[in-house]
Formats: structure tokens, sequence, C-alpha cells
């Protein structure tokens, strides 16, 4: 018993006491919210009083309803869009850009340095100055894309970076056209890097507060209607909604998790290194 005891050195039961603080830090308020979305005593659900009552006047309210189908509607499309140009910039600048990669690559991730409040009024200056168009969903999805764009190259960049090019050269000896190489070829030995990019770039989308609220103004996202009511008080409807929008991002995160243990997908996790590591 002292040898085992012996193993647990300050250092480590030190390390392990942060980890677990921090963990406890960042999820127990979730926890507690989720507690409370199903509970009749809301406002301190220990122990919980079960009920979907909360839930139900969430999902009877007209306004949430709205907000979640526009919430949803820039989510999927700003994801698709962002995914689908990243995904294309990134083949450009791996395999075609030679010495001028640094420069394309600084100019792909400028986006990571901008405010997301300056870049939603900018956003709709440029739209509303220059171009005559006023603030909408559509606008609101582009803007969106500018944001999310960075993020998806950066993480499609560590799919590709290990990717064999003379595979695609091979390809085309035999006479396949360019278009048939990438979506027989290229495209299913990268769609993890992909799907990863539309994940997390609809989470961010979705859950955008500052670039769609101003570019949509009086339109509600669930993000603006949840920080509308805060004006009014915390209502018991903010923690279901809050609950509704936690269980898709860990359902999202999930599904990518599964996917990596069952060998499906990488998302550029290389499970070799951790036993090469042992």
């Amino acid at each position: 018993m002292s040898m085992k005891l012996g193993k647990w050195k300050p250092g480590k039961i030190a390390l392990l006491a942060t980890v677990a603080v921090s963990y406890l830090f960042l999820y127990l308020p979730v926890v507690h919210i989720g507690l409370a979305s199903f509970a009749r005593n809301s406002n301190f659900p220990y122990p919980p009083k079960w009920s979907l009552d909360i839930m139900t006047r969430l999902l009877s309210n007209s306004l949430y309803q709205t907000a979640l189908g526009n919430s949803l509607l820039i989510g999927v499309f700003a994801a698709l869009l962002s995914t689908a140009l990243a995904g294309l910039a990134t083949i450009g600048l791996l395999r075609h850009a030679g010495r001028r990669a640094p420069v394309y690559l600084a100019l792909f991730i400028a986006p990571l340095f901008v405010a997301e409040v300056l870049l939603g009024i900018s956003s709709l200056i440029f739209n509303g100055l220059f171009l005559g168009l006023q603030g909408n969903i559509v606008s609101a999805i582009l803007a969106n894309v500018v944001h999310c764009f960075s993020y998806a190259v950066l993480i499609i960049a560590t799919q590709l970076y290990r990717y064999d090019w003379r595979l695609d050269d091979a390809a085309m000896v035999f006479g396949a056209s360019p278009a048939r190489t990438f979506f027989e070829v290229t495209l299913p030995l990268i769609w993890p890097g992909l799907l990863g990019a539309f994940i997390v770039t609809f989470i961010m989308a979705f859950n955008n507060l500052e670039i769609s609220f101003y570019l949509l103004g009086a339109t509600p996202t669930l993000p603006s209607a949840a920080w509308g009511a805060l004006r009014y008080g915390v209502k018991p409807e903010l923690y279901a909604l809050a609950t509704c929008v936690n269980l898709i991002v860990f359902t999202l995160l999930a599904v990518m998790f599964v996917l990596m243990m069952t060998g499906a997908a990488t998302f550029g996790h290389r499970p070799e290194r951790e036993r090469s590591a042992v």
C-alpha cells in the first residue's frame, strides 16, 4: 500500500487537483442549467422536482421557434460555404502556391485577428454603402463565412498537410480528369477534415451574436433572442434554451469523438503517436 502511495508525488497530486477544479469550474454551470431546465424549482434545483413545463413553454414560444430557424439557416449555410471555400483554398495553397504560400496563408487567417464586433460593423457599412444591400439573412451568412473561413482553413490544412499528392498525379496519368480525380481520389481521403471544419464552423455561426446582430437588426436568432430576454431578468426559458444549444454542440462533438475512436475519421488526430510515446 505504501508503495502505491509513494507513486503519487506532490506535483502529480497538484496537477490532478488543478485539472479537477478546472473541469468543475467549466461544467458545473452547464449541469446546473441542465437541471434547472427540467425542474419546477428552477431557481435552486437541488434536489430537482422533475417537470417538462419549462421546455414545453420554450418550444411553444413563436419567437424562439423563429430564432431557432434563423440560427440553423445561418449555421448550415455559413458552414457549407466556409468549408467549401476553405477546402479549395487549402488545396491551392498546399499544392500550387509555391514560395508565395506564407503570404497567401497570412491573408487567409487575417480575419482571426479582427474582433467580431468590428467585422459585423464593417460588413454592415460595406453592404449598405458600397453594395446597396440591406441587412438580411444572406448578408449575415456571408459575414459569418468571412469569420469562419480562417478556422476552416486551419482545420483542413492539418488533414491536407500530410496528403500525398502523387496519388492525384497517378490517377491523372491513367486518364482520370481533374474532376474525377478529386471526387474519387482526393475527397474520400480528406473528408474527415472537411467534416471537422463543417462542424466547428456550424457551431461558431450558430452561436454568433455580434456579426448577426448588426446585419439582421430586428430579425431574431437564438443568441440575440437570449440577449434580449436578459434585459428583463433570467427567465426559466433561458435555462431551457441554453440546454438545447448545449445539447446540439455536445452532440456534434460526440459524433466527432465516436468517429475518431472507431477509426472512421481522424480529424488530424494520429493515434499511433500516442502508442509510440507510450
